[in-house]
């Protein structure tokens, strides 16, 4: 039997991801939400919730129509008998891993916060994101139902900020998360900052590399993805063979109308900024390896031929997620699929070698 496109081709499957929601809006029961635990472990043991804009509504959904989702890993036999509910399934989350505050990335997180059962839990993320979301939490939007103090055991939330020093941070049993910094566009107060997690498994050491919301690095006035992906060059594909990354609008969308995102296109050229990275990794590597170090002029960002870069991102999985709903489009073919297809071609057409895929909702993906 051929592998599944959602499962990695050869390596061992260190985690198993439950999208819960992968639009950008403006459908509120299919907002940015992923439920992962280590592939060795149980739902019921515990979950890392990577964003959480759609939430129990959502699961108590995906549930009806598959009630087998959060399946046991265990015999078959148990794992039929073992049937867990939308507000089971959340009262097993022990912590949150925010991108950043806007609300299709936070819904359920507030919604729920009020009758979350089960353990206190972490939110985690960069100080300005918790920051932001301490404004729903007023007492005036929202009930105030998290502090930022370790002994205030009267809420269910706790604040814990995550620091982008280039180390990892042990956030749940064998899993670690490094924490980059990413653009999000400009507002009225300035720049307005999202976040790339490089999500790693510590027993195997094995990653995944996950995008909250991304302005093109060509229109940003301080690139910071260049920086994901020169810390993600090293890695691939041997320990990083899998990436999340928004796509939210369409080929054609003018860029003072991106308000943030990407397109195809944009993301075609950040993919290359990728390729770009690994290959000069392998040079260098290889260089130091042979112990010859010619003089070679420092390259610049996309200085290399496509020929170079040809299958440079072989063995990489690219899924695409954050597509902008089109509520007036084609009911039988949704938007996450054109656009999908756009990247794919794009990938393609460059040669790159990843294998472009569609985060789908309700999908359990091994990684």
């Amino acid at each position: 039997m051929l592998p599944s496109p959602l499962s990695p081709s050869s390596a061992p499957i260190s985690f198993d991801l439950v999208v819960v929601g992968a639009g950008g809006g403006p459908d509120e029961t299919n907002l940015s939400a992923y439920l992962v635990k280590p592939h060795n472990t149980e739902w019921e043991d515990g979950i890392l919730a990577l964003e959480a804009g759609s939430g129990q509504g959502t699961l108590a959904q995906l549930l009806r129509k598959d009630p087998r989702i959060f399946h046991s890993v265990k015999s078959k036999a148990e794992a039929v008998s073992k049937v867990h509910s939308a507000s089971d399934i959340y009262s097993f989350v022990r912590c949150f891993l925010l991108s950043h505050a806007h609300l299709d990335h936070i819904n359920s997180l507030v919604v729920s916060a009020g009758s979350l059962r089960g353990s206190r839990k972490r939110v985690y993320g960069l100080k300005q994101t918790l920051q932001d979301l301490e404004l729903i939490f007023s007492d005036r939007i929202w009930p105030n139902l998290a502090s930022w103090k370790e002994e205030d055991d009267q809420v269910k939330l706790l604040y814990s900020s995550l620091i982008p020093d280039g180390k990892y941070k042990l956030v749940f049993p064998d899993i670690a998360v490094q924490t980059m910094p990413l653009n999000h566009g400009r507002n009225t107060l300035g720049q307005y900052h999202s976040t790339a997690f490089f999500i790693r498994h510590e027993p195997s050491l094995h990653e995944f590399l996950f995008f909250g919301d991304v302005e093109p690095d060509s229109i940003a006035n301080e690139p910071q993805t260049i920086n994901v992906w020169r810390a993600a060059a090293p890695k691939i594909p041997g320990t990083l063979s899998t990436i999340f990354i928004e796509c939210s609008w369409p080929s054609g969308r003018k860029d003072d109308l991106l308000f943030g995102h990407l397109t195809p296109e944009h993301l075609g050229n950040e993919l290359t900024a990728l390729a770009t990275e690994v290959v000069k990794f392998r040079i260098t590597n290889q260089q130091n390896e042979t112990r010859r170090r010619p003089a070679r002029k420092k390259q610049k960002r996309n200085s290399l031929t496509s020929d170079e870069l040809k299958d440079a991102l072989a063995g990489v999985r690219v899924f695409i997620i954050h597509c902008k709903d089109d509520m007036n489009g084609d009911p039988n073919r949704p938007i996450r699929d054109i656009i999908t297809e756009q990247v794919r071609l794009v990938v393609e057409e460059r040669g790159l070698g990843a294998k472009v895929l569609s985060a789908e909702q309700g999908a359990c993906i091994a990684i």
